[in-house]
């Protein structure tokens, strides 16, 4: 059986997109679209649909940061960075504009497949667990109502654009209200592979809720950072 999930690939270097595409076809993912430039990855998303963008920041006609940029004001598909930037400013960076993770250059490309895996096994968790109870789709409180079902964070009656990963971390804290959480715990859970060393990546998602989120984002009420412990949701006054 093969996997039905579309997958773009997009790097200037063939040699690398051969080399995924023979890995994710013996994996068994068979609809792959291959990209070289900006200008055809954009020609790409806005005539067809995907589950995942596989995206290297150095190409030939565009920055991939703002690429991402530009891909974000037609989809919120996932994107997963792959480059060789490897410095805390870029992968900051790539985060901070929309993308889902970060992978550098050289890669194994069994490590590729393994995190493409588990952020595709996340999502169908996910849909799953929305299927089970009309309940569990929408969570309301006074400020804000999230409702994970329809990708939509709803923040004083004004709907808010959010990333795929962005609205994935805030439903897991709105499903584990008041519990405390490492950042490599809520790596683990929340991106599905080993947190150690991820902390920033964790940091900068929370930054960015809290921006959508809080009145005064750098005295936050809602996720809470306890200093030397982790990170909590405290839920607001429900509506």
């Amino acid at each position: 059986m093969y996997n039905a999930e579309k997958i773009l690939l997009v790097d200037d270097e063939v040699g690398i997109l051969t080399l995924l595409e023979i890995t994710l076809k013996k994996e068994r993912y068979n609809d792959i679209t291959c990209a070289t430039s900006g200008s055809q990855t954009l020609d790409f998303i806005k005539s067809r649909t995907y589950d995942l963008i596989l995206l290297d920041v150095m190409l030939p006609d565009f920055n991939g940061f703002d690429l991402c940029r530009e891909i974000r004001k037609h989809t919120d598909t996932p994107i997963i960075f792959i480059t060789s930037c490897a410095t805390d400013f870029d992968k900051i960076t790539g985060l901070g504009i929309g993308g889902d993770d970060y992978i550098t250059k050289p890669f194994n490309p069994l490590e590729v497949v393994a995190r493409i895996k588990a952020l595709f096994r996340r999502q169908a968790c996910l849909r799953s667990s929305f299927a089970v109870k009309t309940e569990d789709k929408q969570y309301h409180y006074d400020r804000f109502i999230l409702k994970p079902a329809d990708a939509e964070l709803i923040v004083n009656g004004q709907l808010v654009e959010c990333t795929a990963k962005e609205l994935e971390l805030l439903t897991f804290f709105c499903r584990n209200p008041n519990r405390i959480f490492t950042s490599s715990q809520i790596y683990e859970l929340v991106w599905g592979s080993p947190g150690y060393g991820e902390e920033k990546t964790v940091t900068m998602h929370i930054s960015k809720i809290r921006k959508k989120l809080e009145d005064n984002p750098k005295s936050p009420s809602m996720i809470v950072n306890l200093r030397g412990i982790g990170y909590k949701f405290v839920p607001p006054a429900r509506g």
